[in-house]
This record gives C-alpha cells, sequence and structure tokens, in this order.
C-alpha cells in the first residue's frame, strides 16, 4: 500500500492535463506516493494523451461522466493508500509541496483532512475563490474562506499564513485519510458537484475529526474548469446542495428557523435576478427548491460519535456567530477574515 495516492479526477480536461500534469509528477516525487488519473467518460482524447505522454501514471477509466463526487467515490473505491489526495486538473503545484501537508497528518492524529494554501494560477500574488487559506461558514450555512470573502478577494501578503483548524478544505486540493473516507462514505453522490467537500468535512467534524490549512503548502488554482461561474446549472447545484448540507448535518433544533431563513434569502436573490432580466438565473433558484424538497424524504441525517452532544448535535469549530451576507454589504464589501475572525467559533 502507497502512503500517499494523489488522485486526478479528469473530464475533458486534456488542456489542463497537459499544461499541470507534468509539474505534479515533476514536483511529487517520492517513492512512497503514486499519481491517478480517474476519467469521468471523456470524449477529449485525455485517455490517449495520457496513454501516450504519461505511461507511468495509473489510469481509471469510466464510460460516462459521474460527476465530481460519483467519480472521485468510484475511483478511490479502487486505490489502496494510506492517504488521499484529492486534486483537481486545473492545479499548480509548487516545489515540496507534499511534504507539510504529509507531516501534520502524521504528527497530528485528530486531524482527519487538511489543505493548501490556494492561490490563483492567473495571479500569484492573490487568493483564489475555491478554498484561498481555509474554509468557513456562516451560522445560515454560507461558506467564506481566509482571504476571499464572498466576491471580494484579498492579496495575498502573508497575512494568513498560519496554520490554523477551519471548517471545510477546498476539493481542488484536499488531503483526507482514507480510513475516514471509507467511514464516512465518501462524497454525498446526490449532490454530483459543487459543495460536497463541505458536506465531507463538515460530517468528518461531527465524527470528532479536525480539519486544517496548512499555508506552508501551496498551489495555484485556475478555477471554473468544468462549470464556468457564471453557469445557470453551477447557481442550481450550489442553491440546492447548500439546502441539503444543511439539513443533513445541523442541529436538529436549528434546521427549521436556518431552512425557513436561508430561502427567504434566496427568494431575495432571485427577486434581484429577475429585476436584472436573468431569468435563467431565476429558474435555477426555483428549481433548486423544489427539488431539495422532492429529495428531503431521502435524506438522512449525519452521525454524531463525539462527546458533548446538544439537540441531537455537536457543536463544531469553524462557524461565523454572524451572517456574512449581511456584513458583506452592511460594509460595502470591504471586509476581510481579520474583520470577522474574533466572532468564528
Amino acid at each position: 500500500m502507497a502512503l500517499l495516492a494523489i488522485v486526478i479526477l479528469n473530464w475533458n480536461g486534456r488542456p489542463f492535463l497537459e499544461r499541470f500534469l507534468p509539474i505534479v509528477e515533476s514536483r511529487s516525487k517520492r517513492d512512497d506516493t503514486i499519481i491517478v488519473v480517474a476519467d469521468n467518460g471523456s470524449t477529449d482524447s485525455s485517455v490517449a494523451y495520457l496513454k501516450e505522454h504519461h505511461p507511468e501514471v495509473r489510469i481509471i477509466e469510466f464510460d460516462k461522466n459521474h460527476g465530481f463526487t460519483g467519480g472521485y467515490n468510484k475511483a478511490l473505491a479502487q486505490v489502496n493508500a494510506e492517504y488521499f489526495l484529492l486534486l483537481n486538473s486545473d492545479v499548480e503545484v509548487t516545489e515540496g509541496w507534499l511534504d507539510p501537508l504529509l507531516e501534520h497528518m502524521q504528527n497530528n492524529r485528530q486531524t482527519g483532512i487538511c489543505m493548501p494554501k490556494i492561490c490563483s494560477a492567473y495571479n500569484h500574488s492573490m487568493f483564489e475563490y475555491a478554498g484561498a487559506a481555509g474554509g468557513f461558514i456562516d451560522y445560515l450555512g454560507y461558506p467564506f474562506c481566509r482571504g476571499r470573502i464572498l466576491s471580494n478577494i484579498e492579496e495575498d501578503k502573508g497575512q494568513y499564513d498560519n496554520s490554523i483548524e477551519i471548517f471545510w478544505a477546498s476539493g481542488a486540493a484536499m488531503m483526507i485519510r482514507s480510513s475516514l473516507y471509507k467511514e464516512l462514505g465518501g462524497l454525498d453522490e446526490r449532490f454530483f458537484a459543487h459543495m460536497e467537500e463541505i458536506d465531507l468535512c463538515w460530517r468528518a467534524k461531527l465524527l470528532g475529526n479536525q480539519v486544517w490549512v496548512i499555508p506552508q503548502s501551496v498551489v495555484y488554482h485556475v478555477g471554473g474548469g468544468t462549470l464556468p461561474n457564471n453557469s445557470p446549472h453551477k447557481l442550481y447545484l450550489n442553491f440546492r446542495n447548500n439546502l441539503i448540507m444543511l439539513y443533513k448535518n445541523l442541529p436538529l433544533s436549528s434546521i427549521t428557523p436556518v431552512i425557513v431563513t436561508r430561502m427567504i434569502m434566496d427568494g431575495a436573490a432571485a427577486a434581484v435576478y429577475l429585476c436584472r432580466f436573468r431569468f435563467s438565473y431565476l429558474k435555477s433558484v426555483f428549481r433548486a427548491h423544489m427539488d431539495f424538497w422532492k429529495i428531503l424524504p431521502t435524506l438522512e441525517r449525519s452521525k454524531v460519535k463525539v462527546k458533548g452532544v446538544k439537540s441531537g448535535r455537536t457543536r463544531v469549530s469553524g462557524v461565523y456567530k454572524g451572517s456574512i451576507v449581511l456584513k458583506f454589504f452592511l460594509t460595502l464589501r470591504k471586509i476581510t477574515y481579520f474583520r470577522i475572525g474574533a466572532d468564528i467559533s
């Protein structure tokens, strides 16, 4: 069994493989590490490229696109390693990026998941949207990061170079103990894509595991490689999956007030889309709510295996006590993690 398996999920991403896979190979050379590319039914000759130019990389082929969640679950079931590192195909890694992550995991048994600092592949001095220097959520389930709050992305000046416990790690570059991944049952395949890594981290924390960011490890992420940020389908997945995640993981006493409040706020967002004549976005919010109610009877609540349980749930760290959305607009978008860090439990 390998110590570490770097697993890259690919779907029609040959340009990213050509650009970034050689860098991953050259900067991840360890005798105890293997690199795996799981192909999600690509039609762009990705597999042919891999076989010709990267014969040393293990390839797992699927006949169709199972999404981020299904693709990784099916791939990791075929990989034998102590640690899994889920890595997007559009990520440029840096020299020595693996060592700080592995060192932390091996020296801190309470940590189940960790991530590197993620900056932009377009501008290395700026944080990247999907993860930045560690993920958090507010009490209504809105995610944000050190270095990125909603649409406000900060310049990386070393202000977040300390390793800390966080709420969620980015699926763009996430290291997880294989035993924990299996205990959790992997990613929730109903999500298909988006929010699934936050749900995974939340479930891990409910089982008593910690999630950390290790900024001494740095990667650069393109972002939006599969679904662009302005995609109505991406918007739909984000709205629907956030509601699913909240129902699964919130304390029982919080489910009704939080989800009702979220739906009201989603409705306000839909009204803005209507006023701006973005009817495809409006439809995405409506579909997200309708599909959430359809799937609700099939949802199971996440397990809790730690002490201090209250109302059927334990309180987890990394949650902002206020509303990050209201704070964002009340401060006219001039908001950073430093401004709100004291209010994160």
